[in-house]
């Protein structure tokens, strides 16, 4: 029986066991949406195609699922390529699909064609521009196995008007086969047993987990390794939540000039670095020539166009994290270190934060006490800016994939979206979205969307009415030259968000802010808690500063 590619493209995502798909239609992808009304595929109609790719990657970073999502030609595939190229900067799985003209006009300049393929080819693990309709199993069978194997990533298809309103003998493939591509999953033996001697001859051995380690849901192996060799564990940005906040042996986020002081002394004081699936990139590093100049470096990665290409590496493992660390644990060898462990402790107790001489609601009082009060199990997303770094530094994540940022491409905007897509995947466990005033600005359009949905999302926004991280680079780097950072045209945040339809509040004064967060967690519907932060609090304290 000969079906359309249109019912081709759904019938394989319902084979993929896909479940939720982000879009916004348009004229070039209409069969595909015209299919839609007879699949049990659910569709989430975003206000922005840049919101369905975010919501794709939000919704994957708590399930481990492909997040999917679907657009039209021409600017609604270009909408999509900022989500995508963040998406590909974090290793989420993603496939995009997205309409095209028909094939006998492509290169012709006609309504809303663009090449989206020559676009996305520098940010996808793989992209398809489809010529045959008989090659559309194939290609989507490809593009799920592509996206979640070796290091996950987004794969985009493009797929022209004709292509979908053209018929074939639909039969879906068992398995992909892509010569050329197998990702090294096992770790060379000779290579871990020359980690395990590294191990053995340190006496400070220090742990940096990445993104990786949350991808791979290893936090039960790295718990095991540090206990075992009395090692510290920081994690980059991206690695947050990898590892239980509670645990004696974990420092917080690393980062050379936002990471926490623990984690910095200890680069600086330990002589083996055992790095697990991440990239050490600068935002981590900080300056490489000055990067653990003690410390022997072993890095363990899937891909190993990353190991070696930002730090000098020692002992590279290329492999799949959790079967790396599980044939690492096999091996007999354990190590007390009793005074380092003692030395990172006190390390622990110095407190480098935003400080108490802040004017007026301190950022950094507001994300403690909504760690102190929030579930374990509570989803937190942020934007970009410096409530992210605050959060990463002051949030205690105790579980895998509750933390939701934009670590590499840092995309503001990305937050809301992501949060729809988290409580979708996640509809049991509560999501509290953490925004700056300049960040939720980018797409808050998609309240509507979580409205439409029936969706409960909490909103903090850390109002300090300008552009908060460009004014901290300004004051630090640009001797206090401010320019083009304060947000004058500000809305009343609380009176939006009661249009869209949520629940709101602002707070201005210290004493309200346990109070409120609690009102916050025990609503029941969506809310929006504005908290007016002073204008001159930092992630890295400095005097001065302020805008008023």
């Amino acid at each position: 029986m000969k079906i359309t590619g249109a019912k081709a493209v759904i019938k394989a995502l319902e084979k993929e066991g896909v479940e939720y798909i982000f879009g916004y239609p348009g004229g070039a992808i209409l069969p595909v949406y015209d299919e839609l009304n007879t699949s049990t595929l659910k569709h989430v109609l975003v206000r922005h195609e840049q919101g369905a790719a975010h919501a794709a990657s939000g919704y994957s970073r708590v399930t481990g699922k492909v997040g999917v999502c679907l657009s039209t030609s021409g600017p609604g595939a270009t909408n999509l390529i900022t989500g995508i190229a963040t998406a590909y900067m974090d290793s989420i799985p993603m496939v995009a699909i997205t309409g095209q003209v028909s094939t006998n006009v492509i290169g012709h300049d006609v309504f809303q064609e663009v090449d989206i393929t020559g676009a996305t080819d520098p940010f996808t693990k793989n992209n398809y521009l489809v010529k045959k309709v008989e090659d559309l199993p194939r290609i989507l069978k490809e593009a799920f196995h592509i996206a979640t194997t070796g290091r996950p990533g987004p794969v985009l298809i493009d797929i022209p008007k004709d292509i979908q309103m053209a018929e074939l003998d639909f039969l879906y493939p068992e398995k992909a086969n892509l010569l050329g591509y197998k990702p090294t999953y096992k770790g060379h033996p000779r290579q871990i047993k020359k980690a395990v001697e590294a191990i053995m001859s340190s006496d400070k051995p220090m742990i940096i987990v990445g993104g990786g380690g949350v991808m791979s849901d290893v936090k039960e192996e790295i718990i095991e390794l540090a206990e075992r060799i009395d090692a510290p564990v920081a994690t980059t940005m991206m690695g947050i939540s990898a590892f239980p906040a509670s645990h004696r042996l974990y420092l917080g986020m690393l980062g050379g000039d936002h990471g926490v002081f623990a984690a910095k002394k200890a680069i600086e004081e330990a002589d083996l670095l055992i790095v697990m699936g991440a990239r050490m990139a600068d935002r981590s590093t900080g300056k490489t020539e000055e990067f653990a100049k003690r410390a022997q470096v072993i890095h363990i990665d899937v891909d190993p166009a990353e190991i070696g290409k930002n730090i000098l590496i020692d002992i590279p493992i290329v492999g799949e994290l959790k079967q790396v660390l599980k044939d690492m644990l096999k091996k007999d060898f354990s190590k007390n270190n009793p005074t380092w462990c003692q030395q990172s402790e006190e390390w622990k107790q110095v407190i480098n934060g935003v400080g108490e001489k802040v004017e007026g609601l301190n950022p950094m009082v507001i994300i403690k006490s909504l760690s102190d009060q929030a579930n374990k199990n509570t989803i937190i997303a942020t934007d970009v800016g410096q409530h992210q770094l605050w959060v990463g530094r002051y949030y205690a994540f105790e579980k895998p994939r509750t933390f939701l940022t934009s670590g590499g491409l840092g995309t503001m905007g990305y937050g809301l979206p992501a949060a729809i897509g988290a409580k979708l995947g996640k509809q049991d466990q509560e999501v509290v979205l953490v925004t700056g005033d300049g960040s939720f600005q980018m797409n808050l359009t998609e309240m509507a969307t979580a409205v439409q949905e029936g969706l409960t999302i909490k909103i903090i926004i850390l109002n300090n009415s300008c552009l908060g991280m460009v004014r901290e680079l300004q004051q630090h780097y640009c001797e206090e030259r401010y320019n083009q950072v304060a947000m004058k045209g500000n809305p009343d945040f609380c009176q939006l968000a009661k249009a869209y339809g949520f629940k709101a509040k602002r707070v201005n004064k210290p004493d309200e802010i346990e109070e409120s967060i609690k009102e916050l967690l025990s609503e029941e519907g969506s809310f929006v808690m504005e908290f007016q932060i002073c204008d001159s609090a930092n992630v890295i304290p400095k005097e001065g500063g302020c805008l008023r």
